[in-house]
């Protein structure tokens, strides 16, 4: 072998062993989870429940209505049930049958409570528990919170395996996460990933910071422990993002320091006390920012202060946009139920507001969060004079729109036509209470303000429409 030859080949296995070096580097420095799971997973448990169904729908020999069920558990029934196929004993008069979802959770005392979803047990008759030897017992509903997706249930014993607890505010973006459940009713399956993200708001789950992982869950995974490296929980699997019904990597858990919250006024209580501060709130974005005349999109707006609500007696406005709370900044509007329905009902809140262009301080006494349903009413609006700037007809608000309402002042808009009201999205109905940071109180103001809007410029306007408000923003061209 010649003198070149035998350098480029030395060259070439000088870097297969350096290679070798950092893949078993790589491999070294990643974690082992054995020991994590031996020890975590005798205290994971499996959950089905039996719920007694009318018969209706399968004697016709139809699919029964999954509708109602939540994504995961739907989608996991839809998949275990063949086509055409009928439970024993259906078509035969006035029978049920019964359904059955499949569900994790996990023991957090030695005398049997355990935490799961309540979406996994809402609506069950009967609730199973099968532990990790395989042993089958029934179990009693404690407590739910539907908003929180919390629920707490007891089964009978004692020096039963148990989980230790985390603190998952000390999570941190990065961080290895292992999951273990039931997915598709394989017992004790162990998934693991990483934290993508923290404090995630989701549609309809206003009171929940979720931790955001990329660990693998499917239906059955619901209700079951996210761990983290320690071995200790710091979260409950709960939802993942999916276009396709199965897991796209965005999966979604519930901080342990909010479930623990929950559990405990469900132990003692058998409810959850929020706080509340009465007011509808919603994003700021950057041109709502320019027009609010904050130097960045931040905050949470006030679009709606609900009457005699903890908001309206502790002076806040519609436009105030809520900085802080308690010297917690409020980085995105979300951030603001999370803080205030961590207060108990009498406690105080201060809150750093903008207000016109200034700062200022305020300090609500917060209320208890009513019942789902009953936080605030809903109106309708209906029907003159024109602002031929904006492209609208707007009318007075009469005396009992006024009042039905809960409104000092505002117009109603009669007609869109085109211009800049047709293109921001103005309907019919629609109440406008302010423009350019000014309450309207009739339809002749309104065409004053509207005439001396600025061009080119950010504007806010304030619209009710079918009971909930809004801020939008629009500019006006040259």
């Amino acid at each position: 072998m010649s003198i070149p030859r035998l350098k480029s080949y030395l060259s070439w296995m000088a870097a297969v062993v350096m290679l070798g070096q950092v893949l078993t580097a790589q491999a070294e420095a990643l974690p082992d989870f054995t020991s994590l799971v031996e020890q975590a997973s005798p205290a994971v448990v499996n959950i089905s429940t039996r719920q007694k169904l009318p018969d209706r729908s399968v004697a016709q020999g139809q699919a029964p209505d999954l509708e109602g069920l939540p994504p995961m558990l739907r989608e996991f029934l839809e998949r275990s049930m063949p086509p055409g196929s009928r439970p024993p004993g259906a078509g035969k008069g006035d029978r049920q049958r019964e359904a059955q979802s499949l569900g994790s959770g996990f023991i957090i005392s030695a005398d049997g409570f355990i935490l799961t979803n309540n979406h996994v047990i809402d609506g069950a008759d009967e609730i199973l528990v099968r532990l990790s030897d395989r042993s089958e017992m029934k179990a009693k509903l404690i407590g739910t919170d539907p908003r929180t997706d919390v629920a707490v249930l007891k089964i009978d014993g004692k020096d039963l395996p148990t989980v230790k607890l985390g603190n998952s505010d000390k999570l941190k973006v990065g961080e290895w996460v292992l999951a273990i459940g039931s997915p598709f009713g394989f017992d004790h399956s162990v998934t693991k990933g990483i934290v993508s993200a923290k404090g995630r708001s989701l549609p309809n789950d206003t009171y929940v910071p979720f931790i955001q992982t990329d660990v693998a869950i499917n239906p059955g995974n619901s209700g079951g422990p996210l761990f983290n490296m320690a071995g200790e929980v710091v979260g409950i699997n709960s939802q993942i993002f999916t276009r396709s019904g199965g897991f796209m990597g965005l999966s979604f858990a519930i901080p342990i320091d909010v479930a623990m919250d929950v559990a405990n006024q469900l132990k003692a209580n058998g409810k959850v006390n929020r706080g509340w501060l009465g007011v509808v709130i919603q994003e700021v974005n950057k041109d709502l920012a320019e027009s609010f005349g904050l130097d960045k999109p931040a905050g949470a707006l006030v679009a709606q202060v609900l009457e005699d609500g903890p908001a309206a007696k502790g002076g806040l406005q519609v436009g105030d946009v809520i900085l802080s709370a308690n010297g917690t900044p409020i980085i995105m509007s979300a951030d603001l139920p999370h803080l205030i329905g961590n207060l108990k009902d009498g406690s105080k809140a201060e809150l750093e507001v903008i207000r016109d262009g200034k700062r200022q301080k305020l300090t609500v006494t917060v209320g208890a969060l009513p019942a789902e349903g009953e936080e605030m009413g809903a109106a309708d609006a209906g029907v003159e004079r024109n602002s031929n700037r904006l492209g609208v007809s707007v009318t007075d608000l009469t005396a009992e729109q006024l009042k039905s309402l809960d409104l000092k002042g505002g117009v109603v808009i009669k007609d869109v036509q085109d211009g800049p009201a047709s293109l921001i999205g103005l309907q019919t109905g629609d109440v406008i209470t302010h423009l350019n940071n000014q309450a309207i109180t009739s339809a002749r103001q309104f065409t004053e303000v509207a005439k001396g809007l600025p061009k080119n410029r950010s504007v806010s306007m304030r619209v009710l429409r079918q009971g909930r408000a809004t801020f939008i923003t629009f500019k006006l061209a040259e």
